[in-house]
């Protein structure tokens, strides 16, 4: 693997040969690092969002999974 630095942009060259499947992650990886390179946020705070988004996600969506009715 060659990686090459530039003012713009970061270049690599990688063999052909590796697998389809751990470039597609590796790439989905540096696009997540690419998008939140400048988020100021803290991780807990994502968390509680997140906490709460799904809280209100399955307090509305509960009926579509839970069918059976006690007795």
């Amino acid at each position: 693997m060659i990686v090459e630095r530039t003012p713009n942009e970061i270049l690599l060259k990688i063999s052909p040969n590796i697998d389809k499947f751990a470039m597609e992650r590796l790439l989905e990886y540096i696009e997540y690092l690419e998008m939140t390179s400048d988020v100021k946020g803290k991780q807990g705070d994502a968390d509680k969002l997140a906490d709460e988004l799904n809280a209100t996600w399955w307090a509305k969506n509960r009926d579509k999974f839970i069918k059976c009715k006690l007795l």
